[in-house]
């Protein structure tokens, strides 16, 4: 079976064929130098794409928004070969080909606008559920990894799945910072956080924010005894990482031998990384995000959402 990509998730797309045991088929995806997107699915892939009994995945994501652009021109493009619409203006390629039908399998590591899931004031999107729809129209199914809230992206119109790469995180971070506790930033990833702390067999606790003014945010932990461990203080995502540099301060003057951060989705925006080698030991990441700390694979996760997903619609 065919997992294809662009170029935005190329080597997690390598990874979950592995996992899988499909073959991975790489896609054109470039831009022109006004910074338009360009797409194209090379000859040679086209009857790949088109196989009637096998599903296509398309491993891409929604980040930063040419992401959006390219996941919708890569969507379009599979469907247009699958339903044979495969003629040039210069008369190349095949052509006549008839539609195969259904079968296109969204995979997308990291979901860009996943935050803006609520209507917090009068007037404004709820972009994650507005991003969700676009793709939803143009795919059989869709697969989200460690989405930061699921409730906007139920609704569809399409199968969807939800799947977390907790168990890889837990499984790295006990193989080489064998943490004594884990720490969970905020209540909104005490899920994602326990479920480490379960699997490594270690203790939990959170913080919790206090928002003193319209610029004051305090962040308190609950039942915190860390003297002499080493804390790990994982999230669905890290973006400025100032949160976990606070939080570590507070750690390290508790007695706590050493302090790392972990995450299914490393943004680091705005010089994140070197903000928090100021203050963590290690910063370890998935990669669903293409970067420095990107050291855990996320193919195995993506891969039990895209079983999960043809096990339901078969």
């Amino acid at each position: 079976m065919p997992i294809v990509s662009g170029s935005n998730s190329r080597p997690l797309a390598v990874d979950l064929a592995a996992e899988l045991g499909w073959r991975h088929v790489p896609l054109e995806a470039r831009r022109f130098p006004d910074l338009e997107g360009y797409v194209r699915i090379p000859s040679e892939h086209i009857e790949a794409v088109r196989s009637s009994v096998e599903p296509v995945v398309l491993v891409s994501t929604t980040y930063p928004d040419n992401g959006i652009i390219e996941t919708l021109l890569l969507l379009e493009a599979i469907s247009d070969v699958r339903e044979g619409k495969t003629d040039s203006l210069k008369g190349g390629g095949p052509e006549g080909l008839h539609p195969v039908g259904p079968g296109v399998i969204l995979a997308i590591p990291y979901f860009g606008y996943s935050r803006q899931d609520k209507r917090f004031q009068a007037g404004e999107v709820v972009s994650a559920k507005a991003i969700g729809k676009l793709l939803a129209v143009r795919c059989d199914g869709i697969v989200f990894l460690d989405i930061h809230s699921e409730s906007a992206l139920e609704d569809l119109g399409v199968p969807v799945v939800f799947t977390s790469c907790m168990p890889e995180i837990a499984h790295y971070l006990q193989e080489t910072v064998k943490p004594d506790f884990i720490l969970s930033p905020d209540k909104g990833a005490i899920e994602r956080a326990s479920q480490v702390a379960e699997a490594i067999g270690c203790r939990f606790s959170y913080l919790e924010k206090t928002r003193i003014d319209a610029h004051t945010i305090v962040h308190a932990a609950k039942d915190l005894d860390v003297d002499g461990a080493i804390v790990t203080i994982v999230d669905d995502m890290i973006a400025t990482g100032g949160t976990i540099c606070r939080a570590s301060e507070a750690l390290i003057s508790q007695g706590a031998v050493e302090v790392h951060a972990a995450c299914a989705h490393g943004l680091f925006t705005g010089g994140a990384i070197s903000r928090l080698d100021e203050f963590v030991n290690g910063v370890h990441a998935a990669n669903s995000l293409q970067n420095p700390r990107a050291v855990i694979s996320g193919g195995p996760a993506l891969a039990r959402g895209v079983r999960s997903l043809l096990d339901d619609s078969s």
